[in-house]
């Protein structure tokens, strides 16, 4: 799997997962779906369940897992968390992105 997680973004999940409280393990789950501004957008989300299609890897002490069609469209990307002036988010550098949209939550293949 060529998904990448920086240690900035794994130390940001690890810390939203201790905030849940959760009963259960939480996984970090990326995904891509259709929409926003350039066609495809990006999701993020904290999740407990891995479901029959689902590629689970684990890096800096995260587990992450995502989709068979999503990694299809994030081979080889990295994903970061970046804190700026404007405010603090999940940014995903996608080499399989030809163009994206300003606010880069949203790109086109």
């Amino acid at each position: 799997m060529t998904l990448k997680l920086t240690e900035n973004a794994a130390h940001k999940i690890l810390n939203l997962i201790q905030e849940e409280f959760s009963s259960t393990p939480l996984m970090f789950r990326v995904m891509v779906s259709g929409g926003g501004c350039s066609g495809f957008q990006y999701g993020f989300s904290l999740d407990n369940k891995r479901q029959e299609e689902d590629l689970v890897f684990e890096e800096h002490g995260v587990a992450v897992v995502v989709d068979e069609a999503s990694l299809t469209l994030l081979e080889g990307a990295q994903i970061d968390y970046v804190e700026e002036l404007i405010g603090a988010s999940f940014q995903i550098k996608n080499p399989n992105a030809s163009s994206s949209c300003g606010c880069g939550n949203s790109f086109s293949i």
